[in-house]
């Protein structure tokens, strides 16, 4: 017999009420662990272990819940049980409405306490100097590649990488109003943004002036005050700022992903363990001779570690034509093959740096 919607929300309710209970029943026994940690000295937030069970639970779900429904679900259930001890501080480029917000949040949950900076540079001070547990700073992206500013921080900072997250971006055309596109004077974002929708842009608002802002939400601030200015920014920043969508998805390529490093102190959090679905990120640098690129690439072939990115920076170093090589391997610094690897590796280069062995979210 085919049940009543009335019928339906009753069960519905009664299944509510259960899974409070059992929510509440885990945040008790997370507080348990969390316990026994403290008085051991060990880590209390442990990522790779969050990663393995949204894993393991993908792997065993009957559905009819998506794999990236039951990710979302337990992250955040994982993230209300570690703010009952005490809220993740995490630093990213601000103000509210960034993708570096949704990205921390992508990670650590909502329940974190919310540390928005001005500039790149601050994320990596205010996690630095301790006035944030974790920063979280764009890496890289599928349409510009590298954001540059992020990968020469880690070159002289004491922070590592603990963890990274991947966000598909989808920039927007706001305004105080619904301007036409052809009346709009100015449009307002950050560079990587405006980098991103240059060829959309070119088409569809060419009498608008171009100014690079400090962060896309920023931007959406700043256009909110002048209804003949537009702002390149998420659909949270429209909500944020009062602004509407003028044109939706206007970045020139489709599938558009933006990598975020999740980093921190080592004391803060050491190196996580390896989870089975890891990655080792290295800067590198070489004495400049013929044949010192494949030298550098050998020791990996050899003890079959496949690398997933290879990107070079001018070294800075006055010397024309040095660079530092930032490289991902796949695997955990830990398992043999790599070891062996990086065994072979570090003695022929003249810069070396483990920026982090961690576990790839998602």
């Amino acid at each position: 017999m085919t049940r009543s919607i009335a019928d339906l929300r009753v069960a519905i309710d009664a299944v509510d009420q259960q899974l409070l209970q059992l929510l509440n029943d885990r945040a008790a026994l997370a507080n348990e662990v969390g316990d026994i940690k403290r008085k051991e000295g060990s880590q209390v937030f442990r990522p790779e272990r969050e990663a393995q069970v949204i894993h393991t639970l993908q792997q065993s779900n009957p559905g009819p819940l998506k794999g990236n429904n039951v990710a979302n679900i337990w992250r955040e259930i994982m993230s209300a049980c570690r703010a009952l001890e005490a809220p993740q501080r995490v630093a990213y480029l601000g103000p509210a409405g960034t993708f570096s917000e949704q990205a921390a949040e992508a990670f650590f949950g909502v329940s974190i306490d919310h540390v928005p900076c001005a500039s790149f540079d601050e994320v990596f001070d205010a996690t630095t100097s301790g006035r944030a547990d974790f920063g979280v700073v764009p890496m890289e992206n599928s349409t510009e590649g590298a954001v540059t500013r992020s990968l020469d921080l880690f070159l002289t900072s004491p922070l590592h990488m603990i963890g990274e997250t991947s966000l598909l971006v989808r920039h927007n055309l706001l305004c105080s109003q619904q301007t036409p596109l052809e009346e709009i004077e100015a449009v307002y974002a950050h560079p990587q943004a405006l980098a991103q929708c240059q060829n959309w842009l070119s088409v569809h608002a060419p009498q608008a002036e171009r100014h690079a802002a400090s962060s896309n939400a920023e931007g959406a601030r700043i256009a909110a005050s002048n209804p003949k200015w537009a702002a390149i920014a998420s659909l949270r920043a429209a909500s944020q700022f009062g602004l509407h969508v003028v044109a939706p998805a206007i970045q020139d390529e489709a599938y558009n992903r933006t990598r975020f490093a999740v980093m921190c102190l080592p004391q803060t959090l050491a190196m996580p363990e390896a989870s089975g679905n890891d990655c080792t990120s290295l800067v590198l640098s070489v004495v400049n001779r013929p044949g010192a690129v494949y030298e550098l690439l050998e020791p990996l072939k050899r003890h079959n570690v496949s690398m997933t990115r290879f990107e070079s920076r001018p070294a800075r170093s006055g010397q024309q034509w040095e660079y530092f090589f930032y490289i991902d391997l796949v695997g955990h610094i830990s398992e043999p093959h790599v070891a062996a690897a990086l065994a072979d590796l570090r003695p022929i280069c003249a810069y070396y740096k483990v920026l982090g062995s961690y576990a790839i979210n998602g």
